[in-house]
Order: structure tokens, then C-alpha cells, then sequence
């Protein structure tokens, strides 16, 4: 066993950034913290900021890492410890699941991983009597650890079984494991450009989707990438830009965008030409889609309400308005590891509620025969489908207008029969797994009589 001498993380190469990324594992599994909120903002952990580059990037990878490959992790684990994780020491846990996972997925030597987790046990009072278990566990994982992997591959483990059961349910078994098969890779960057998405596909060494969306494989800061500063471009999924699009010509028209922040659509509208007012009830989102705008040097007028219940000034109405409702965000795992364990099937219903109530108050904002643009970033029909289908029960003054498949770059897959977007992780494929996917997304266009 190793020394158990308390090394000061600074001491260690690595260390440090194992250490906080065990920190923020604890915030998502125990304290159910949002990993984006641990990660930025006011609410990062504190020690982020002593970290390099190049060791945030290694944290940030590790985190995710193990959040999507968290049920194989378990099952890896459960076979190599006699009498389970230990339960009485959160650290010893962690330092598990950072072993393994760079012992079975990271370019991370095995010696490194199995010395590395055990000097976080060894640091932490409460775990330090389970350094030598770490270690032993962790040595038993270098060689036996990837048949393990094996015996489970076809088993969807790292998914919660509430989620692959209704995946299943919506999308049929064959579709259900694409999608699964598809979350667990790391995504690619995707990005919405002002103009010339050749060009700045080549300086960004990526490549043009048929949607005009950039997708490169770059890692590191994003604010240290050509073309940030000068605000040429913004993040965002492809599938996420596909919604704004559905407007058609906008220029000089005036548009709502409820629930707008951060603003990647709200960015899309404007630079198209219309007269954005973009709403979200939170005013750091607020800020935080201003901020983006100005980098972008675009411009809109904002409110700080709730969309269900705002009143615009003087009672106007809108040519067009677009609902990003709040919604579970299982379309997001594959950017968003944490969803999956942060999320339980009774917020569908919570959530569907919510969506109803913007969509009836959407419907009395707009003008007659203005567009309603529906969206959310959800894979589960009661915030997609079923949430456009009870709307348009109840509101006979409002129709479907389908879109085409022009309007999608012909991507036919991502058509309902309706007339619909439904866009599935395992859209897109690609040689390279990396540059393949989409973000599960559903949306819909209306027209107001």
C-alpha cells in the first residue's frame, strides 16, 4: 500500500484536478447540483479557477466520463469489491469511479489513475482506512476491467431504467439502444455562424452539417477560439438552431422569445432581422443573454417576467413567438451527462403543466395569422407531441402548418408524419462517432386564424 504521508494537492501533478472533480461529483450524486452550475458562474467551486487549461479540460472530461458511463462503472465495481462501494465515506466512492474510469476509457496510464485515486482517499479523514481497498480495486480493474465492460455492453445500464423503459415505449427497442449507444460518446462542438460557415469551418479544422450548423472537434476554451472575440459565432447544438428557422422570412417582424435565456435562438432572430423581445424569469439568465448578445453585437429588448403571466408594454401583440419551454432535457444528455441522474419521471407531468400554460398564453400574445414556433429539448412525448395535440384540442383558433423538408436541408428522418421536428440522438450519423448525433429535440409550427 501506499504511503499514507497527507501530500498537499499542489505536490501532486493531477491530483488537484481529480480532487475537484470528486467534489463535483459529490454536488451531482448527493446534493443533485446541476453540473453546469458547479462548473460556471456564481456557483462554480471555488478552486476551479487555480486549475490550468489543460487540467480543467481534464476535469471537466472526467466528470463527464463517469456521469455517462456511470451505470457500467456500477456494475464494474459491484463485481470487483466483495462487499460493495463503502457508504460511510463519500470520497472512497469517488475515487472508485475516477480510477475506473480512466483505467477503462481515459488515455490516462493505469498506474497514474490507481496512484492518483488513492492519494484522494488518503487526503480525506474519513476515507483514508479504504486506501488500500482503492488500491487493490482499482489493480483487480486494469486487468479485468474491460471484460466486465463487455458482459454489459448490450444492456443500456448507463441510462436510469425508468427513461430506457419509456424510450422503448416511444421509439421501439432498435431505436431506444441507437439513442443510448449515442449519449454515451462524447459530442463534438456545434456551432451557429453569423456568414461563410465554409470558411470558418476551415479555420476551425470542422466541417458544414446540411443544416449550415459548424461542427468541430476543438477542445479547450471556447473564449480562446478564432472568431469568439469578434463575435462571429455562438454555440449551439444543430438541433437547436432548427426551431428559429421555422419563421421563415422575419425581417422587421416582431417576435417574443419566452424563455430565452441563454439567447442562442434569441441570436438567431435577430441577426435574421426581427424585433426580438426575449422573456425568461430568471435576471442572471437575463444577463448572462445580454452579455451574449453584445459579444455578438446584436440587440434586443429583454423582460425579466414570467412568460406564462407577462404582460407585454401597452398590450402588444406579435407577428411570431417562440416557446423553449422548460422541460426535462433528456434530449440534452449527450451534452449534459448529469440530466439523466438529476431528473425523475414525476417532473414530466410537473413539466407538462408548465408547457400547457405558456402555450395558451403564447396563443393569446400572438396576432391573427402570426407563427407559433413550439419547442423543447425533451425526448418524452408528453412534453412534445401530446403537449401540441392538447393545445390543439382546446384552441380551435390555432393550426399545424407542417414544415418541409426543404426546411430541414432534407434531413427526412427528422420529419413526424404531422409534419413535425423530432430529432433523435442517434440523427446524423457519422464515421467518426464524435461528429455524429444531434440533441434530442422536438418542435412544432402553428398559425394563429
Amino acid at each position: 500500500m501506499k504511503s499514507s504521508r497527507f501530500v498537499p494537492p499542489t505536490e501532486v501533478p493531477g491530483l488537484a484536478a481529480r480532487r475537484i472533480a470528486a467534489d463535483i461529483l459529490d454536488g451531482v450524486l448527493h446534493k443533485h447540483r446541476m453540473l453546469d452550475d458547479q462548473l460556471d458562474g456564481a456557483g462554480a467551486h471555488p478552486a476551479l479557477k487555480t486549475l490550468s487549461d489543460r487540467d480543467r479540460a481534464l476535469m471537466r472530461r472526467l466528470v463527464a466520463t463517469i456521469l455517462r458511463r456511470l451505470g457500467t462503472l456500477g456494475h464494474v465495481l459491484s463485481r470487483l469489491l466483495d462487499r460493495g462501494v463503502p457508504t460511510d465515506a463519500p470520497r472512497a466512492q469517488s475515487a472508485l469511479l475516477i480510477g475506473a474510469a480512466q483505467i477503462l476509457w481515459m488515455d490516462v496510464p493505469d498506474h497514474a489513475a490507481v496512484d492518483l485515486s488513492v492519494r484522494l482517499v488518503q487526503a480525506d479523514r474519513r476515507a483514508a482506512k479504504y486506501a488500500g481497498l482503492v488500491n487493490a480495486v482499482l489493480r483487480r480493474c486494469a486487468r479485468e476491467g474491460l471484460a466486465l465492460v463487455e458482459e454489459v455492453q448490450a444492456q443500456m445500464l448507463d441510462l436510469p431504467p425508468w427513461l430506457v423503459a419509456r424510450w422503448i415505449a416511444a421509439y421501439g427497442e432498435d431505436t431506444a439502444r441507437a439513442m443510448a449507444a449515442a449519449v454515451a460518446v462524447e459530442p463534438a462542438l456545434d456551432l451557429t455562424v453569423k456568414t461563410d460557415p465554409a470558411g470558418w469551418a476551415a479555420r476551425l479544422h470542422g466541417e458544414v452539417l446540411p443544416t449550415g450548423t459548424v461542427r468541430t472537434l476543438l477542445h479547450g476554451p471556447v473564449t480562446l477560439m478564432p472568431g469568439f472575440s469578434e463575435g462571429a459565432w455562438w454555440v449551439q447544438d444543430a438541433a437547436a438552431a432548427l426551431p428559429a428557422r421555422l419563421f421563415g422570412d422575419i425581417a422587421g417582424k416582431t417576435i417574443a422569445d419566452l424563455c430565452a435565456a441563454p439567447g442562442g435562438k434569441t441570436a438567431q432572430l435577430v441577426h435574421a432581422g426581427a424585433q426580438v423581445t426575449a422573456v425568461d424569469r430568471s435576471p442572471n439568465r437575463i444577463a448572462r443573454l445580454q452579455d451574449n448578445l453584445a459579444r455578438l453585437g446584436l440587440a434586443a429588448d429583454t423582460a425579466v417576467a414570467d412568460a406564462a403571466d407577462w404582460q407585454p408594454p401597452a398590450g402588444a401583440l406579435f407577428d411570431g413567438i417562440l416557446v423553449d419551454a422548460p422541460c426535462t432535457a433528456t434530449g440534452t444528455i449527450r451534452r449534459h451527462p448529469d440530466v439523466a441522474w438529476l431528473k425523475a419521471e414525476a417532473d414530466i407531468a410537473t413539466l407538462a403543466a408548465v408547457q400547457q400554460r405558456l402555450l395558451r398564453r403564447a396563443v393569446a400574445l400572438l396576432k391573427p395569422g402570426g407563427t407559433l414556433v413550439y419547442c423543447t429539448c425533451s425526448l418524452e412525448p408528453e412534453e412534445g407531441e401530446q403537449a401540441i395535440a392538447a393545445l390543439l384540442a382546446a384552441e380551435s383558433g390555432v393550426r399545424r402548418a407542417p414544415v418541409e423538408r426543404g426546411e430541414v436541408a432534407g434531413l427526412d428522418a427528422v420529419l413526424t408524419a404531422q409534419g413535425d421536428i423530432r430529432t433523435l440522438p442517434c440523427h446524423l450519423p457519422h464515421g467518426d462517432a464524435r461528429l455524429g448525433g444531434l440533441d434530442g429535440f422536438y418542435a412544432a409550427r402553428l398559425v394563429k386564424s
